[in-house]
């Protein structure tokens, strides 16, 4: 999935050396943890570093820890790395990772990313909120991608600071150049088309979208995304609910293309509490309506933009009205949002306080947060 970290990674490889570390699934055929690394064409000052472990030793916290530990340290070391990450700037978005790497890799800086409030997600370590309280203490600069975030995370880290998403508006934007494509299978679709791109997990209403279906037979719904965290054979079936797993990024402006409106079907749980969908811009850039339930960050930072619905009900009537007749003011906001929320603009803005941070060490070397 292309978010928020790899926005931010493909950007700061501009001008300086990244050295992207994530651990994958597991694997029952593994005999020992392994480590490759490779280095994207089109981003030549970063390196990504994939970690994988045997099943067999998954749950086991304390080697995870030692051997995420050694193996980054042994490419670290090694002629490979070129000595680029000798005393990084750590850029943390996973707590559960500070036990591994906090203290130990020779680090000048260090960054916490919250995305999201992971403490409530499903299936999440109950040494999470440990690890992470661990993490506020140690980071010299936090960064937090919604407001509620925000005000929970900055009681605990005074160099706390609010981005929430940006947008590749060129990107988006396809979707409405003629002569982007539309997909085979979404051209098939009978119109209205009400579509959603992202993770199918645990923070979708299913009851909610099924409901749309139900409503607009004479329509589709298309969920794009990969499923995690929730039962494939127990998400709704409709003949006109479309689940159609993961596409590419590249892709999406294509697939956007077909919507008529665009969904953010959240949930309200406590896996939402916190989020600030990146997708509500992305869809802005696309020209299309958007519809969404009343997610806290939604409502106070685009309610001027995206329909809100309070309920299943309420959803299911703003999608069909703005499919029949969208809302060109609205439409209108969302591509000034657009404008003023680039990924540039955000790290550039990040840089300097990572600059500041580097200097207020350089002066007092005991100091951080």
């Amino acid at each position: 999935m292309w978010q928020r970290p790899q926005q931010f990674v493909s950007r700061l490889s501009k001008g300086h050396k990244v050295l992207f570390v994530e651990t994958i699934a597991p694997d029952p055929n593994l005999a020992s943890p392994v480590a490759r690394f490779s280095r994207p064409e089109n981003f030549p000052n970063l390196t990504i570093l994939r970690l994988q472990f045997p099943a067999w030793r998954w749950d086991d916290a304390s080697f995870v820890d030692r051997e995420r530990r050694r193996l980054v340290q042994e490419f670290v070391s090694s002629p490979l790395a070129n000595g680029d990450f000798d005393t990084p700037i750590q850029w943390f978005y996973d707590p559960m990772a500070v036990a591994a790497f906090a203290g130990q890799m020779n680090e000048g800086l260090t960054v916490y990313d919250c995305m999201d409030e992971l403490s409530k997600f499903r299936f999440a370590p109950p040494e999470l909120t440990r690890r992470e309280a661990e993490l506020l203490a140690r980071a010299d600069v936090v960064f937090t991608g919604g407001r509620k975030l925000f005000e929970s995370k900055s009681q605990h880290n005074d160099n706390c600071h609010f981005y929430g998403c940006g947008v590749d508006g060129a990107h988006f934007g396809k979707a409405l150049a003629e002569e982007t494509p539309v997909p085979p299978e979404m051209a098939a679709l009978p119109k209205p088309v009400f579509g959603y791109f992202g993770v199918v997990d645990e923070r979708l209403d299913y009851e909610l979208i099924a409901h749309l279906a139900d409503v607009n037979k004479s329509g589709s719904v298309a969920i794009i995304g990969p499923v995690l965290k929730v039962d494939p054979a127990a998400l709704p079936k409709r003949p006109n609910l479309h689940w159609l797993g993961q596409r590419s990024y590249a892709d999406l402006p294509s697939y956007c293309k077909a919507f008529d409106v665009c969904l953010m079907p959240f949930a309200l749980n406590e896996a939402t509490e916190f989020i600030n969908p990146t997708k509500a811009l992305e869809y802005m850039a696309t020209g299309r309506p958007i519809v969404s339930t009343p997610i806290a960050d939604v409502v106070t930072n685009f309610s001027s933009v995206v329909g809100i619905a309070g309920d299943r009900k309420q959803f299911a009537e703003i999608c069909l009205k703005a499919a029949r007749d969208p809302d060109q003011e609205s439409i209108r906001r969302g591509h000034e949002m657009v404008a003023g929320n680039s990924w540039e603009a955000i790290v550039e803005k990040m840089e300097e306080h990572l600059q500041d941070a580097l200097d207020a060490v350089k002066t007092n070397p005991k100091g951080g947060a």
